[in-house]
Formats: structure tokens, C-alpha cells, sequence
């Protein structure tokens, strides 16, 4: 009889054979049958100790009670395979997969068959879980962060070395972890300059800079050579391009939001990038940083003071740090520059052959890679002389005419000539596309620009505009001469009011409850229109329109919730919200979403003052819904502050008897939400609890609401979790974290890991709700959520007491105290009271007491580190 299937945390294994196919037709049916029966043989006697869940052609599929068993029976395996006709590949993860005799489904399962795809063979791979949990006997190689097939978050994989076996290979199977734009035309010469590049990336030099005027191909030759050294940084090569903002704070924001890395709020971005980078190694470039200069200098020295990250910037000036190598970036080779424009014209239709004039011509555009890319584009209208005695007469005016850098003035002299062929309906929607920050859709184009799709071609077949998939936008040097063209036009400041106006319908018609129909790709749509609106607000604010751009902040409320942009969505709320010049109609949402956002990191008195004065402009305004939601709110926050139910009730009551007739689901869903969370605190309140939970739900799921639906089916596990029935309460807890896990969605996988994490420690599973509590409190961190996080080392508390490591339990009572600004709820401290109670009795008071303060004292990234590590003495156990 074999092993029983395990369950709870289990150690999954996949393997498969290597090219099976290519060695089915080496070897023939009937030599590859023995193949394959010897190599199962040879995997079930060394796996015998492991569960056998399927046996489907050359692969297997077992689970193991222990990492560590798991671990034995690979490395048995693999060295029984060596030097065989057969190479497999191993995939191992532990988790928590809900059993479904004989098999297992859930993600974990899923994460481990993609590991196992990953891998090459003789290769095994294990996730993070696994390497935490095997001990000295084995040893892992650090692998950096991957994204694996079907997973919104990267993976962090480890290889297992087996003693005696090959241990190099290529770079994994996985899913790139490169953001570098992909060019859309051949590079063309640099050789040399590719060469040092990446020898100085791949050599430990932590900063390098290409320093150059527009147009000398900074951009080009970094993503050339950032590509090519991409194998040497396990833990990606990101593109973050800059030169759409304007404000040098938001630096760090784009750093973050590149590494998908959400900031905190209050200003701490450059401690969470810190933590995240320290250690990894990651290849960031840069791109177009010098009009924020020095400012953004200051920022990226924080960076640089972490041991891991490369930065490769491009700018028109060295950044002046210390460590950084500035490398500039000199004019084409002449032969290169000539290949250039021939590769450039024949493709735009050109068919003579006059190369002399070519090469004379490039001599006299210094050479400069975009000059020669705008004259290549008339050549099938101008041949090459035509162009030289065109272009020849403008440049000599132009040479030592400003006190500039030379090849800067010929840029600019080319610009000028292509802008003077143009004809004057081509020249007018040249201008007016600068108003678009980081491009734009055709139809933006089309409604804010008065563009058609003549003119846009004409422009785009002359090379002054670029198309990306369905976007066009400009280099930054072309789009700063057309931004004075717009200027000089009289017409700025109305395409600046249709931009707005456009982007400000744009966000009202997703806000919720549309935002929900079709989030993942409402969101990706936002996210790439971030540069635009941030354009928008900007103007609007610096020009007087606060209604417009209240309305605007408004409507991006949920956006900069859902990805985690809480410090610039309350900065941006802030400029409309506490504005006492603004419609009162346009304050009370913008109040609202301020508050909202202000909950996610615990700051309850800036939040409820927030909604009293939403409340009070609802009123005055006539807007039931803001008015339903915002008294929701304030009832939920008195709740969450320990104040009696008499106190909250009134609030949420009145909010639900507005939103009730107001046929808005959405908003009736807000309010029943908050109505059962103050019911759920107090045991006869809780069938009330679960009917306004249910009906919130029922609304959410028609709504096609996901993310909400997982908040709702999280609530009605919390009363079960309140009501102390565990059982039901893990398999809640647990539907909703695979939901969020499976959508990618940070805060709640948060809010569902702590709950979890919770429950299984209630029910005695206390090595899975460390490990799962652990992994929630450092989410939490990088997340910026002090509320979830509080509850995670709350849990956590309950954990190291119950371990018998008191000194700790009492520090991480204290820290989730203070890191969430409130103590533990009356429900959650009855849950808490036996763990704490013996440490306090077995400490005393004095001590436990102390321990207490000391974890009050400490910052919310100490109080995540402390997670990590045990104290010494102080044990009854």
C-alpha cells in the first residue's frame, strides 16, 4: 500500500523529459518505450517516499509531506539519471493545494507545474517556499525574480545543486523580465561603443550615464546595450522612461511603478525601493532624465546607496554622483552614418544610388542620428544632392550663430527645414500634438488635435512623429520644438482645455460603478494615459480650471487605489479637495476619495476630517450617493477605533437608508459593506452581519465587481473567524486569497493572507500561518498598506507566543499597534488573549510591558524585519 496523500502544506514535485520528442525520433517506438519505462522506474524507487499523484506520458506529478523529503528524493533522482539517454527537469514548490482525491488543484499546483516548465534539463528549480524550508543538507542558488506563465507577480526561483552534477545552464524559460521597448527598425553601427558599455555594465560600475545634446542616439545605444547584458541581471533590466515629467518627485514614483513596486504614502518611496533592490540584481535604465536635474539626482542617490541595482541613465549632463561613470556619445562613424540613411531611405521608398551625396550630406548633419533619420525620410522626394544644397545653406547660417554645442544647432536646423517642407494643416497638427504628454490613441488625436488620417500619415512618413502599437508619439527633442510651435501659435491654452476636458470624460466615463465591468484592461488603459492626466492635473491646477480638475482627481480616485498610487493620488487630490474655491459639488467626491486613500495607510483622524466635510458639502450640494458612501465611511473608521456601536450605527444606518432607493448598486453595495462590518463586532449583531455581507455581495457579483466580490467573501469569513468556526473560516479565507492571488491584486491577496494566516493559527497550523503571515507583512510593506499590516503582525504576536518566543510576541503586539495606529479590534484581542496572556504571566508585567513599548517604538519596515528574525531567551516552552 502506498503513502497516503497528504495534506495541509505539502511539497509539490513536477518533472518531465527534456526533448522527448526529439529523442522519440532518434530512437524509435520501440528503443524509446524502454527509455521511458526504465526512467520511471528509476524515479518511482527514488521518489517512494513521496505521493504519486499522475503519470501522464514522460512526466510525473508527486507531493511530499516535507520540503525536505521532497528535496531527497530529487537529488536521488538526478544522480541515478546522470549520464543516461534521458534528461528531466524538475519543478518544486510548497503550499497549501486543496485536496480533491487523488489529485490537488488550487494555484500552487499551478505555480509548480510552471516552475518544472521553466527549468532545462538535469536542472531543478524551486520556488522561494521551498528554499525557506529545507535546511543545510542543501544548497540553492539564488535565481532573482521571474515571471512565470499565467502568475501577475514575478516569482522569486532558486536552483537546487546536486553534489557531482552539472550546475550551469542558460537563462531560465520564463516569461522576460526586460521592459525595454522593442526598436521597430534595425541598430546601425556603435559597435565600439556597444562593446564598452556593456563591459562597464556587466564590470560593477553602479552608475553609468550617456551624456549627449538631443539627437546624438543616447536612447538607441542604451537600449542596445542594456539588452545585451540582460542574462547577467536574474532580476530584470527595467526601462523607465522620464521625459514626460515635469516634476522631479514623481522620479522615484516611475522607478517604483516600473518594478511594479507600489509607493507608500508619506513621502517614503526611497526607503521601499531600498528594501525591495537591496540585494537584487537588477539593470534600471533611465531615460531622458536631464530636465530634472538636480533634483532627480538626489533622488537616485538613494538608489545608488543599495548593494545590488545597476542604474544606466541618459541624459544631456552628468548627474555628479558619486561612482557614476559618464560615458558621452559621440556622432555617428561616418561609414555608419551613410548606412543610416540608405537603410532608413530605401525604406521609405527611395531607389537612387548617388552615395557620394549621401556621405556629404551626412558630414554636414554632423552625423547626428536623428538629423539623418528626418533628412532620410524626404529622400523619395528630394534626392540626396537636392537635400545637401537644401539643408546647406541653413546650417552654414546656423554654425557658431549661439553659444551652444554645435551638433545642437544642426539638430535644430534640421528640424526647422523639416518643419518648413511641411505643408500648413501638416505644420498645425505637428504643434498641437504636444500637447500630448507620452502619446496618444488615434481617436485622442483625432477629438483634442481636430487630426485626420492624411495629415497623421504625412507626419508619420517624414519620421517627426512615431507610432507604438495603436499609440503616436514624438521624441522628446521634436516634441520640445513642436511644444514652441504650439506656443507661438495662440492656440496653447485651448488645446490645453481640450486635453483636459478630453481626459477628465475619459476617467468619469471608467469610474466606478463602470470601473468594474472590464477592470485588468481599464486599468491597462489608464495606465497608459498616466503622463496625459497627469499633464491635465497639472494644467488645471496652474491655470485655474480646480473644477475640471477636481473632477478629474475625482474619477482616477479607485485608479490610484487599485495600483497602489496612494502618495500621488493624495497629493493630487489634496490640490482640489482642500481647496475652498472649488463647486462644492467637485469638493465632497475628491474629499472622499482623499479619505479613502488615507485609510489604506491608517490615518484615521486626517480621514474622518476628510469625510466630515464630505458629509457637510454632500449635504449642501445635493448628492445623496457621495453623501450614503461618506457616512458609511465614518462609521466604519469609528468602528475600527474601538468606539461603541451606538456610536457608529447612526452613520451607517443613515447611509444605507439613502442608498437604498437610489437604484445604484454600487453604492448601496459601499454601504451594506460598512453597515455589516460594525454589526460582525458584536455577537448578536452578526446575522444582521452576514445578510448585509450577502446582499453586498449579490450587488458586487452583478456588477461584475471582482475585486470587491473577494472584499465581500472576505467579510462573511471574518464572522465565521469572529464566531470561532475556524473550519469554515479557512476555507473562506483561503477561496479569497487564491482569488486575489489569480488576479494579481495586491492589497487584497494582503487583507486575505493576514485573515488567513489568522485562522490557520487558530487552528493550530502555526508553521503555515508563520510562513503565509510573514510573506503578508512584507507584502503589506511594499504595498504601503499599515492597516492589513498591523493585522499581520498581529497574528504574528499570536505566533511567536505561542512558539514560546515571548520577548517577540510582545514587540510585534506593540509594533502592529503602532503601525496601524489603533490596538486590535475587541473581536481580534479575544482571539489574541490566551497567546498573550501566558507571555505576560510568564514575562510579568513589567517586562511584558516594556516589550510592548519597544515594539511601539519601532517603524513600520523594522517592525517587517523583526518578522524575520527570532530573539534570544525568554521561552516557556
Amino acid at each position: 500500500m502506498g503513502p497516503v496523500q497528504p495534506s495541509g502544506t505539502v511539497t509539490l514535485v513536477f518533472t518531465d523529459i527534456e526533448g522527448s520528442t526529439r529523442l522519440l525520433a532518434t530512437l524509435g517506438p520501440e528503443e524509446y518505450r524502454a527509455v521511458l519505462e526504465q526512467h520511471r522506474g528509476v524515479v518511482r524507487k527514488s521518489f517512494v517516499g513521496g505521493y504519486e499523484v499522475d503519470c501522464e506520458g514522460d512526466s510525473f506529478f508527486y507531493a511530499f509531506v516535507s520540503a525536505g523529503a521532497a528535496a531527497d528524493a530529487v537529488t536521488e533522482a538526478m544522480r541515478a539519471l546522470d549520464g543516461g539517454a534521458v534528461r528531466i527537469r524538475v519543478g518544486v514548490h510548497t503550499g497549501d493545494p486543496t485536496v480533491d482525491p487523488p489529485r490537488y488543484v488550487g494555484l500552487d499546483v499551478h505555480k509548480a507545474a510552471r516552475i518544472m516548465a521553466a527549468a532545462h534539463g538535469g536542472q531543478v528549480l524551486v520556488s522561494h517556499a521551498t528554499c525557506a524550508l529545507l535546511d543545510a543538507r542543501f544548497t540553492c542558488r539564488d535565481l532573482g525574480e521571474h515571471r512565470l506563465k499565467d502568475f501577475a507577480e514575478p516569482q522569486r526561483l532558486h536552483q537546487l545543486l546536486v553534489p557531482g552534477l552539472p550546475d550551469a545552464f542558460p537563462p531560465l524559460r520564463t516569461q522576460s523580465r526586460s521592459t525595454l521597448p522593442v526598436p521597430a527598425t534595425a541598430f546601425v553601427g556603435r559597435g565600439r561603443e556597444v562593446t564598452e558599455l556593456r563591459q562597464l555594465l556587466t564590470g560593477g560600475v553602479p552608475l553609468v550615464t550617456l551624456t549627449g545634446p538631443g539627437g546624438t542616439g543616447k536612447t538607441r545605444l542604451a537600449v542596445e546595450s542594456a539588452a545585451g547584458v540582460a542574462a547577467e541581471y536574474p532580476d530584470g533590466v527595467w526601462w523607465i522612461p522620464l521625459a514626460s515629467l515635469t516634476d522631479p518627485q514623481l522620479v522615484l514614483d516611475s522607478v517604483a511603478r516600473a518594478l511594479e513596486v507600489p509607493e507608500q504614502a508619506g513621502g517614503d518611496v526611497a526607503a521601499t525601493l531600498r528594501d525591495f533592490l537591496t540585494g537584487r540584481r537588477a539593470l534600471l535604465l533611465l531615460d531622458n532624465l536631464e530636465h530634472l536635474l538636480p533634483a532627480a539626482a538626489d533622488a537616485l542617490a538613494a538608489l545608488l546607496a543599495t548593494n545590488g541595482p545597476t542604474l544606466l541613465v541618459t541624459s544631456r549632463e552628468r548627474l555628479r554622483l558619486d561612482g557614476e561613470h559618464a560615458y558621452p556619445v559621440a556622432p555617428l562613424e561616418e561609414p555608419d552614418g551613410v548606412e543610416l540613411f540608405l537603410r532608413r531611405a530605401v525604406a521609405a521608398g527611395w531607389t537612387g544610388t548617388d552615395t557620394g551625396a549621401v556621405a556629404e550630406l551626412c558630414v554636414q548633419l554632423d552625423n547626428l542620428p536623428l538629423a539623418i533619420e528626418l533628412a532620410s525620410a524626404r529622400a523619395p522626394l528630394l534626392e540626396p544632392g537636392e537635400l545637401l544644397a537644401r539643408l546647406g545653406s541653413r546650417l552654414d547660417r546656423l554654425k557658431g550663430a549661439r553659444n551652444t554645442d554645435a551638433r545642437q544647432q544642426t539638430l535644430r536646423a534640421t528640424i526647422d527645414w523639416s518643419y518648413d517642407l511641411l505643408e500648413r494643416h501638416e505644420q498645425e497638427l505637428f504643434a498641437r500634438m504636444a500637447v500630448m504628454t507620452g502619446g496618444a490613441t488615434l481617436d485622442t488625436i483625432e477629438e483634442v488635435c481636430d487630426a485626420d488620417l492624411d495629415t497623421l500619415q504625412a507626419l508619420l512618413d517624414k519620421s517627426l512623429i512615431r507610432r507604438t502599437g495603436d499609440r503616436y508619439w514624438m521624441l522628446e527633442t521634436i516634441r520640445e520644438y513642436a511644444t514652441e510651435r504650439l506656443e507661438a501659435s495662440g492656440e496653447a491654452e485651448s488645446l490645453r482645455g481640450r486635453h483636459l476636458g478630453h481626459f477628465e470624460a475619459l476617467a468619469r466615463a471608467v469610474a466606478p460603478p463602470a470601473a468594474h465591468r472590464d477592470q485588468p484592461a481599464t486599468l491597462e488603459r489608464l495606465d497608459a494615459e498616466l503622463q496625459n492626466f497627469r499633464a491635465a492635473l497639472a494644467w488645471a491646477a496652474a491655470s485655474g480650471r480646480v473644477d475640471a480638475g477636481g473632477r478629474l482627481a475625482s474619477a482616477l480616485g479607485w485608479f490610484w487605489e487599485a495600483r497602489g498610487h496612494l502618495d500621488e493620488g493624495v497629493r493630487s487630490l489634496s490640490a482640489f479637495a482642500e481647496d475652498a474655491d472649488v463647486d462644492p459639488a467637485v469638493r465632497a467626491p475628491a474629499l472622499f476619495w482623499l479619505a479613502r486613500l488615507r485609510l489604506w495607510t491608517a490615518e484615521w483622524d486626517e480621514a474622518d476630517r476628510h469625510l466630515v466635510e464630505a458629509v457637510r458639502l454632500s449635504r449642501e450640494a445635493g448628492l445623496p450617493g457621495t453623501l450614503a458612501i461618506s457616512l458609511g465611511k465614518r462609521g466604519w473608521i469609528a468602528s475600527e477605533l474601538g468606539r461603541p456601536l451606538q456610536e457608529a450605527s447612526p452613520f451607517v444606518d443613515e447611509a444605507v437608508a439613502i442608498a437604498r432607493p437610489l437604484g445604484e448598486e454600487w453604492t448601496l453595495a459601499e454601504a451594506l459593506n460598512d453597515l455589516g462590518a460594525i454589526l460582525s463586532d458584536q455577537p448578536e449583531g452578526r446575522p444582521a452581519a452576514r445578510a448585509a455581507f450577502r446582499e453586498a455581495l449579490e450587488l458586487r457579483r452583478r456588477l461584475g465587481d471582482a475585486q470587491n466580490v473577494i472584499d465581500s467573501l472576505n467579510n462573511l469569513a471574518n464572522v465565521d473567524m469572529y464566531d470561532r468556526r475556524f473550519d469554515e473560516a479557512e476555507r473562506g479565507f483561503r477561496e479569497c486569497y487564491e482569488l486575489a492571488c489569480g488576479l494579481g491584486e495586491r492589497r487584497h491577496q494582503a487583507l486575505t493572507g493576514a485573515n488567513l494566516g489568522t485562522t490557520l493559527l487558530m487552528l493550530g497550523r502555526v508553521d503555515e500561518a508563520r510562513l503565509l503571515l510573514e510573506e503578508t507583512a512584507a507584502l503589506c510593506l511594499s504595498c504601503g498598506d499599515r492597516r492589513m499590516g498591523g493585522a499581520a503582525l498581529h497574528a504574528l504576536a499570536g505566533v511567536r507566543a505561542f512558539e514560546g518566543e515571548l520577548l517577540d510576541a510582545a514587540r510585534l503586539w506593540g509594533a502592529g499597534g503602532a503601525v496601524v495606529g489603533t490596538g486590535a479590534s475587541h473581536d481580534d484581542a479575544l482571539l489574541w488573549d490566551p497567546f498573550l496572556v501566558e507571555a505576560r504571566d510568564a514575562l510579568g508585567p513589567a517586562a511584558f510591558d516594556a516589550a510592548v513599548a519597544d515594539g511601539r517604538s519601532l517603524g513600520f519596515e523594522e517592525a517587517v524585519a523583526l518578522t524575520r528574525t527570532r530573539a534570544t531567551g525568554a521561552s516557556v516552552r
